[in-house]
């Protein structure tokens, strides 16, 4: 039973933080209006006029991948039986390689890139594990 729970413990970090991410990002695109022109329906698009954003279209994209991580460990290690604080670092883990993904697909700029990877994964992955009180 231990080991189904940390399976699911997993698998509801990577679901709810990715809900939460995906959440972040369609708001951020109302509270801070994008550029004319800009165009995330595809990738493709994305790609196309990922130049247009400007920094401040930046910080919510960063709070979606920080906050979706955060809350995505904090559930991993809420519900983790066992090791709870890796169970954490693996979501953060598994954001990291999402984000490191995106980094080749959509080309943001290399400020952006290294405050995401550094600040946004492994640090919020490991504050969702001290924020559920575990030692």
């Amino acid at each position: 039973m231990k080991i189904l729970k940390n399976i699911l413990a997993i698998l509801a970090g990577i679901i709810i933080g990715s809900i939460v991410n995906s959440g972040l990002l369609e708001l951020g695109n109302h509270l801070i209006a994008t550029p004319e022109g800009f165009d995330n329906s595809t990738t493709e698009k994305l790609v196309e006029t990922f130049h247009l954003l400007k920094p401040a279209n930046f910080l919510t994209v960063f709070l979606a991948h920080g906050l979706g991580t955060l809350v995505g460990a904090f559930i991993a290690a809420k519900i983790a039986v066992t090791k709870k604080r890796l169970f954490s670092l693996v979501i953060g883990v598994l954001f990291l390689i999402a984000g490191i993904t995106m980094v080749f697909i959509v080309p943001s700029p290399m400020w952006f890139n290294a405050v995401d990877l550094i600040l946004a994964y492994i640090p919020m992955a490991w504050l969702g594990w001290k924020l559920v009180g575990s030692k």
